[in-house]
């Protein structure tokens, strides 16, 4: 593990057990086993330092996410295994994570409001990803796109299914969340009416 990869899991935790707004840069600096000066010299203030970690963790699910999603594609898995496979890494593990937390509605609110544009960044880059596997799939044969919704519409309604199952209420209980992303991704793709 790099010095980065250690000041970030130290600095992670310090957020979650400790939160946001109680936990100071002196604090942090002795949580990551760092002088106060020496944080200084990678952060110049809480929010840089908390903004450090959301950027790392959503690259790093977004990268791992749509991998999970190309090893079920080789293996030649059905499409609501992949994308659920997806999102599940993707969105879940940040969940699970989060939800260790005795802080867990203040880091998200805190995530929400110094971090909006980390989070709609993040989110741009997933959903184009998205849509590129979505428009393989198609052209393999795997799906069938409809006429109405291109693959950038239909990424943008997975992980909109998604998002929405982390934030519903009440909470989804963790040990439902990837079986509630499979029937959303279900009902997205295939519908929940009858038809006729």
């Amino acid at each position: 593990m790099s010095a980065r990869e250690r000041l970030l899991k130290r600095l992670r935790q310090a957020f979650l057990d400790h939160g946001y707004e109680q936990i100071s840069m002196s604090a942090l600096a002795e949580l990551c086993g760092l002088t106060r000066r020496a944080l200084y010299h990678h952060f110049s203030n809480k929010e840089e330092a908390f903004r450090f970690v959301l950027r790392f963790d959503n690259e790093t699910a977004i990268r791992q996410g749509v991998a999970a999603g190309r090893v079920l594609i080789e293996k030649g898995a059905t499409p609501v295994d992949i994308l659920t496979e997806i999102m599940d890494v993707r969105y879940g593990e940040n969940r699970r994570r989060l939800a260790a937390s005795p802080h867990a509605l203040e880091i998200n609110d805190q995530a929400f409001r110094r971090a909006r544009d980390l989070m709609i960044e993040a989110a741009v880059v997933f959903q184009s990803q998205l849509a590129e596997i979505l428009a393989e799939l198609d052209a393999s044969g795997v799906i069938r796109l409809g006429s109405r919704v291109g693959p950038e519409a239909l990424a943008q309604l997975l992980c909109d299914g998604a998002r929405g199952s982390n934030q519903a209420l009440p909470p989804i209980p963790l040990e439902q969340l990837r079986p509630r992303y499979a029937a959303v991704i279900e009902a997205i793709l295939f519908g929940s009416l009858a038809k006729g």
